[in-house]
């Protein structure tokens, strides 16, 4: 098992994911989203998709700790239920997919699931579907599907809170919940598809501390009354993170 930590902390991209996880993990921390949007494009033009995926999972479950428990008051408990419902049906295709496809094919699709998600949340869209028990068992399993293939959790629950017309601080709330709890979920089903290797596990460990860091810094810094800036910056962020990824550069 050390052999695993010992090939983390061997990789030469180690400092580049390292500063991913921080900028990751703040964007997360006052947006309620963005995590994966900005983690994923940068850490699958370094390493092997299927263990940027793995290891930013286990990355991802330290907001347990860092900003869930704040959340956690204002978050719609039986909503949350009937996503992470929909997610367990949609994860086993999109991990079958992350396992089969090629890693340069899984890179353009992460990059072009980011840009299309910042594309249409610049442009104001969001989706028309209420926040009934059949449109959040979809929403999950569209979750599942797309974050399984490319690790990218967030785009269609990002839409659909968008689009419920709740308060920004509820919105966050039930985003950043949902989005982490995927986290956990999505390990598991990486494990039963034998994508769950040690030095995976270990990045993901090593990861927490930027990561974490991050979280506990965007959340001080989030105020209800500055959505829009917060958004603003995310978005930007979110955008500079999906070029970098993009395919053509290697």
């Amino acid at each position: 098992m050390l052999d695993g930590l010992i090939v983390a902390l061997s990789l030469s991209a180690l400092p580049w994911l390292g500063a991913a996880a921080f900028l990751a993990g703040t964007v997360y921390g006052f947006a309620g989203f963005g995590a994966a949007l900005v983690f994923m494009p940068i850490s699958v033009a370094l390493i092997a998709p299927a263990m940027a995926v793995a290891a930013f999972a286990l990355t991802a479950l330290i907001a347990l700790v860092t900003v869930v428990p704040r959340a956690w008051g204002a978050v719609d408990k039986p909503g949350l239920g009937q996503m992470l419902l929909g997610t367990m049906l949609g994860f086993p295709l999109g991990i079958w997919a992350l396992r089969v496809w090629d890693g340069a094919l899984i890179r353009l699709a992460v990059s072009a699931v980011v840009l299309l998600t910042l594309a249409v949340l610049v442009a104001g869209w969001r989706m028309a579907a209420r926040p009934r028990p059949a449109a959040r068992l979809g929403v999950g399993a569209a979750t599942g599907l797309i974050g399984g293939a490319t690790g990218v959790t967030g785009p269609v629950v990002i839409l659909f809170n968008l689009g419920a017309g709740a308060p920004a601080a509820q919105t966050r709330a039930n985003t950043l919940v949902f989005l982490t709890l995927c986290s956990g979920l999505l390990l598991g089903q990486l494990w039963l598809q034998g994508l769950l290797p040690p030095q995976a596990i270990w990045l993901g460990i090593v990861l927490m501390v930027p990561y974490g860091l991050g979280n506990w810094i965007g959340q001080a810094l989030f105020n209800p009354r500055a959505e829009m800036l917060y958004r603003r910056v995310a978005y930007a962020i979110i955008a500079g993170s999906a070029l970098v990824g993009l395919p053509i550069w290697t």
